[in-house]
C-alpha cells in the first residue's frame, strides 16, 4: 500500500456547499467552527443539516430468517437491533452474522440491491444529530463522528433537532439508489428553513456525501436556496476504495480479517461508485499491482474479472454517470481541507 504524503489534497471542482475535508483527523475542530461562523456565515445563526459520508450513518436490522451461516448467528428478531456500528458483533465467528446481514444482493437486470432473504434494514434518526454524532449508539469513543463539531455549535447557542440537523442514508447505496433518501432530504431542508424563520440552510457534508449532495443540489436547486459546505469531499483519495473490493479493508477494525468483510464490502455499490475515475487518474497510472498484473482505471473490467466479481463492474457501469457529471451545484461552496493526513496511491 502505498501513500500521497503531505497535506490532503483534495479538488473541489464540482463540490458547492461546506464541504469538511477531515472531519475528525485532518482537522481541528475549534478551527472548523471558527471558520464557519466567522467567515461563512459571520451575521446570522445559520441552521445547519450534518450530511455524512461512506460508513458516517447508523444502520439497524431485524431478521425474519430461514438460514443462518453460523449457529452463532440468530435468524430471528422480534425488533430492530444495531448493526452499524455495533462492536460487539465485531469478534471472531460472530462477525461472521454481521456480515451476512449487512451485506446487499445486486440484481443485474433492475440494477438494483437488496438486503438478503429475511433480512430488514433502516437507517435510524434522520433529521437528528445523535445517529451522525455516534455512530455506537453506546457512545464508544472510537465511534465519535461529528459529535465535537454539534457540542461546539451547541455551546454557541445551537439547538439539537432545531437549527442543528442530521440527514443520515444507508451509505452502502450509490445515488442511482437514494431516489427517497433525496426526497426526505428536500423535506428536511425545507422544514429547517421555515422553523429557522427563512434563514438559508447550511449542507455539511463530509466524504461520499459531499458527491450525494452535488447530485441532490443539481436536482433541487430550481426548489431549494442553500449554502452548501462540503467536507472531505475530495476525490483525489478515492483510490482506497479499491481495498474493499480486492479484500484489504478491516472497517478500521485491527481485529478483523479483511477476507472475513470482503462479501460485505464488494456488495455495497457506493464502493463502485468511489472507485477512481478518468477526472482525476489518467491510463497509464496503476492503481493496483499484484505479483502478475497491473491495473489502471482502463482495467477495471479485467480487474473484476481477475478477482471473480463482475457484478462489482455492472455496479461502476451503473454508478459511472453519477461521478463523472461535474455540473456545478449552483449554490455558495466553501471547502474546510485538513492537514498531514497520508492518502492512498496505490495498493501493491
Amino acid at each position: 500500500m502505498r501513500f500521497l504524503r503531505g497535506p490532503c489534497q483534495l479538488p473541489t471542482v464540482w463540490v458547492a456547499a461546506v464541504c469538511l475535508l477531515f472531519v475528525a483527523h485532518c482537522a481541528d475542530t475549534a478551527t472548523i467552527v471558527e471558520r464557519l461562523r466567522n467567515t461563512i456565515f459571520p451575521t446570522t445563526n445559520h441552521p445547519i443539516i450534518f450530511v455524512p459520508g461512506d460508513g458516517g450513518s447508523q444502520v439497524q436490522a431485524k431478521l425474519n430468517k430461514t438460514y443462518a451461516v453460523h449457529y452463532l448467528c440468530e435468524k430471528k428478531t422480534l425488533d430492530f437491533f444495531d448493526l452499524w456500528v455495533n462492536l460487539e458483533l465485531m469478534v471472531p465467528y460472530v462477525l461472521d452474522c454481521w456480515v451476512d446481514n449487512m451485506r446487499l444482493v445486486y440484481n443485474n437486470v433492475t440494477r438494483t440491491t437488496t438486503p438478503p432473504p429475511g433480512v430488514e434494514i433502516r437507517i435510524p434518526g434522520f433529521g437528528n444529530t445523535s445517529t451522525v454524532e455516534w455512530l455506537d449508539p453506546s457512545m464508544v469513543s472510537p465511534t465519535a463522528y461529528f459529535t465535537k463539531i454539534v457540542e461546539e455549535f451547541v455551546s454557541l447557542g445551537y439547538q439539537r433537532g432545531v437549527n442543528l440537523r442530521g440527514a443520515p442514508y444507508d451509505f452502502r447505496k450509490a445515488p442511482n439508489e437514494l431516489g427517497d433518501y433525496f426526497d426526505k432530504l428536500q423535506g428536511l431542508v425545507e422544514e429547517t428553513y421555515e422553523i429557522n424563520g427563512a434563514v438559508p440552510v447550511v449542507l455539511v457534508c463530509h466524504s461520499m456525501g459531499c458527491p450525494n449532495l452535488r447530485y441532490f443540489l443539481i436536482e433541487s436547486r430550481e426548489r431549494t436556496t442553500v449554502t452548501k459546505k462540503p467536507e472531505s469531499g475530495g476525490i483525489r483519495s478515492k483510490a482506497g476504495k479499491e481495498s474493499g473490493v480486492a479484500s484489504r479493508e478491516n472497517l478500521g477494525v485491527v481485529v478483523i480479517n479483511p477476507l472475513t468483510v470482503r462479501p460485505e464490502q464488494r456488495s455495497a455499490p457506493s464502493l463502485a461508485y468511489m472507485m477512481p475515475d478518468r477526472l482525476f487518474w489518467n491510463s497509464s497510472e496503476v492503481l493496483v499491482s499484484t505479483l502478475t498484473a497491473n491495473y489502471t482505471i482502463a482495467d477495471y473490467y479485467r480487474f473484476f474479472k481477475d478477482i471473480g466479481f463482475l457484478d462489482g463492474y455492472d455496479m461502476y457501469k451503473d454508478t459511472r454517470p453519477y461521478m463523472l457529471d461535474t455540473t456545478p451545484p449552483g449554490v455558495e461552496v466553501h471547502c474546510l481541507h485538513g492537514r498531514n493526513v497520508s492518502t492512498i496511491e496505490r495498493y501493491e
